[in-house]
C-alpha cells in the first residue's frame, strides 16, 4: 500500500502544526479551490453524499492511466463543505488509485480539525472521503 499523497500529506502537516485561531481561516481559504463542474457534466451523474448538512455531490473517476479525477459540486453558502473538498480536490491531484486509497479516514482530526469545527462537520468531511474512497475501489475491482 503506498502512502498518502505528498501534497494532501503537506496540507495535513500545515494544518496539523497551525495555531488553532488560524486553523479556520486556513480552511476556509480551500473553499475557493473548487472548480465548477465540467461543461456537460451534470449534478445528476455524482453521487450524494447525505451525512454532510448541505448538499454535497461527487464523483470519483479513475483514469486509464490509475490517475484519479475528481468532481465535486457543493453550494458555495457551504463553505467547510467546500473547504473538506478543496482540501481533497488539491491534495489528491494527479494521485493514483492507490494513493487515494491509502488516505487516512481520519483525514480531517490528523489536521487538527476536530478541535476548531463542530464535530457534525467533521463526521460530513470523512464521509465525503469515504465515498471518494469506495468509488476507487468499485472501479479498481
Amino acid at each position: 500500500m503506498s502512502e498518502m499523497p505528498t501534497k494532501l500529506a503537506e496540507i495535513v502537516d500545515e494544518f496539523a502544526a497551525a495555531p488553532r485561531d488560524v486553523v479556520l481561516e486556513m480552511l476556509l481559504e480551500f473553499a475557493d479551490v473548487i472548480p465548477p463542474l465540467p461543461e456537460g457534466v451534470d449534478r445528476s451523474e455524482l453521487e450524494q453524499v447525505p451525512e454532510c448538512q448541505t448538499a454535497f455531490f461527487l464523483r470519483a473517476q479513475v483514469n486509464p492511466d490509475r490517475t484519479v479525477t475528481t468532481l465535486f459540486d457543493c453550494p458555495p453558502e457551504a463553505p467547510t463543505t467546500r473547504a473538506f473538498a478543496g482540501i481533497l480536490a488539491e491534495g489528491l491531484a494527479g494521485a493514483s488509485a492507490e494513493d487515494v486509497l491509502a488516505v487516512p479516514d481520519d483525514l480531517y482530526q490528523r489536521m487538527g480539525l476536530a478541535q476548531a469545527i463542530s464535530p457534525l462537520r467533521v463526521r460530513g468531511g470523512t464521509a465525503i472521503l469515504a465515498r471518494l474512497k469506495r468509488q476507487v475501489r468499485e472501479q479498481i475491482a
